[in-house]
């Protein structure tokens, strides 16, 4: 394992998501902080408590792991798409790495952004929300087992992707309506039967579900 190939790339990456603070932290985290306010305080005041916690509460976890799963994905796939498409991947193909010590900086940079801006985001909602977490060091396994899959299924992607938009198909189209879908605003118990037999279906159901045991 060439040690210094993983940690050169791995630098490289978290110094370029440094020079993208911006979107690649800021924007997410202020943008899950206007669903705390629209969503937690606006429509929560009018909604009863959902499996006995606030609606405020009861969203934390979904909010969060959302911005997981877009994040991780979003940020591997554009980490490994951008070098090839500059040319610049050439570079790093021709130095003595391997594919999996390639494979190991990239994703690992890309999870690692995504699990802090998902812990900046779990410390933003303090500020709107009162809740507590039962189970930390379940919370911290979901948080890293989501990060790395969805981070490693992005740089499947990036490396498929043949364009921006080939790019941006997945997230938008597939991954983002599952997070939506999949109790992100509400207990899939309030569903019918027959819609709660195909959200169960749905993969990220169980992401969810299990980050927001993790808390209550």
């Amino acid at each position: 394992m060439n040690y210094l190939a993983v940690i050169a790339i791995y630098k490289f990456e978290m110094a370029r998501g440094r020079q993208r603070i911006m979107q690649n932290i800021i924007a997410p985290v202020l943008s899950t902080a206007l669903y705390f306010v629209v969503f937690g305080a606006a429509i929560g005041s009018h909604i009863s408590d959902v499996d006995g916690l606030s609606y405020a509460a009861f969203i934390v976890p979904g909010l969060t792991m959302l911005s997981l799963l877009t994040q991780s994905l979003g940020l591997a796939a554009f980490g490994i798409f951008f070098p090839r498409f500059s040319g610049t991947i050439y570079e790093v193909m021709s130095a003595p790495v391997s594919t999996f010590e390639l494979v190991i900086g990239y994703v690992g940079a890309a999870a690692t952004k995504s699990i802090l801006v998902a812990v900046i985001i779990i410390v933003t909602a303090r500020f709107f929300v009162d809740f507590k977490i039962e189970h930390p060091v379940w919370m911290v396994v979901f948080l890293v087992l989501t990060a790395v899959s969805f981070a490693m299924f992005g740089f499947i992607l990036g490396i498929l992707s043949k364009s921006f938009e080939q790019l941006q198909f997945v997230p938008l189209l597939l991954v983002t309506p599952m997070a939506f879908l999949g109790g992100t605003f509400y207990s899939i118990k309030m569903l019918p039967d027959f819609w709660q037999t195909v959200a169960l279906v749905n993969p990220v159901v169980y992401l969810i579900s299990g980050f927001r045991w993790s808390f209550y």
